[in-house]
């Protein structure tokens, strides 16, 4: 055989031993060539829907997207979706037919599956017997949690401008006994008494969060919230809740209430004053 004919066949073979051995290689994991460094996961911010009243949704002057709930998903970096109208209640409305279960419905359960659900307010249903506001808010609290089982639910009593009175207390002491009941982690805005005093005598931080209505938080009275709001949430582990992850139950309040009270007659009801804001009478 010519001796370029020797030349050629010695490089095919070497060309096959080689191809052989990096496939003998391969096949047991060895050889390979160093893989690059894997791509962390991209990080998800939590989907968190709030349910509320004009506390949540905002009044005119104060849009949604400056109300409180908005500024705690900017504190805690949540993609939220902001549900409700102005004069809503669990059990009791004030002009308009809408609840928050009928809310719920239009606003949020054809919605995908959040990771989180917050439910925030009672300040309307003053007028309601304890029981009935019991029984409607239970029954919100079942929908939601057949609608979405792995989602995480809280619920959140009254808000007040002021130092709450009977009433005030009466609506949060049965919405705190819905939560007990459920094991759903209750948050207390009056026994952590983030708004104190009177406004229009000008007493405790109502003073300067509250707007000229007697009722509703003015911007910084807003981002006051936020701010309790997200303490709150942080320690009981809710601030970044994941879809199915996340499964905090109802604690029980270290410590009974120390807040003074006033006379139910000096409180006033969100959304009972016009469209703009201005108070159109005082409400039980």
């Amino acid at each position: 055989m010519p001796r370029l004919a020797w030349a050629v066949l010695a490089v095919v073979l070497v060309s096959c031993v080689g191809v052989a051995t990096a496939v003998q290689l391969d096949k047991f994991g060895k050889g390979r060539p160093a893989a690059g460094p894997r791509a962390e996961p991209e990080k998800r911010a939590p989907v968190v829907f709030v349910l509320g009243d004009s506390y949540t949704v905002g009044i005119r002057g104060l849009p949604p997207e400056r109300a409180y709930a908005a500024e705690t998903a900017r504190a805690l970096g949540w993609q939220i979706v902001v549900a409700g109208q102005a004069r809503t209640g669990f059990a009791n409305t004030i002009g308009t037919t809408a609840s928050f279960a009928s809310l719920f419905g239009a606003q949020l359960a054809w919605r995908p599956e959040p990771d989180m659900v917050l439910i925030s307010g009672g300040h309307n249903d003053v007028r309601m017997p304890p029981g009935v506001i019991t029984e409607k808010a239970s029954a919100l609290l079942e929908t939601v949690r057949s609608r979405w089982p792995r989602t995480q639910v809280v619920l959140m009593g009254p808000m007040w401008g002021g130092d709450p009175g009977p009433k005030a207390l009466m609506v949060r002491d049965a919405l705190r006994g819905v939560a007990s009941s459920r094991r759903i982690p209750f948050i207390d805005p009056l026994a952590g008494r983030w708004i104190t005093g009177n406004p229009r005598k000008g007493t405790g931080n109502a003073a300067r969060l509250i707007r000229q209505d007697g009722t509703h938080p003015n911007p910084q009275g807003n981002r006051h919230i936020a701010e309790r709001l997200a303490g709150d949430l942080r320690a009981m582990k809710l601030d970044k809740p994941v879809l199915g992850r996340t499964k905090v139950t109802y604690t029980p309040p270290a410590q009974p209430d120390a807040a003074p009270t006033i006379s139910s007659t000096q409180q006033e009801v969100p959304g009972a004053d016009g469209a703009d804001g201005r108070r159109a009478g005082a409400r039980p």
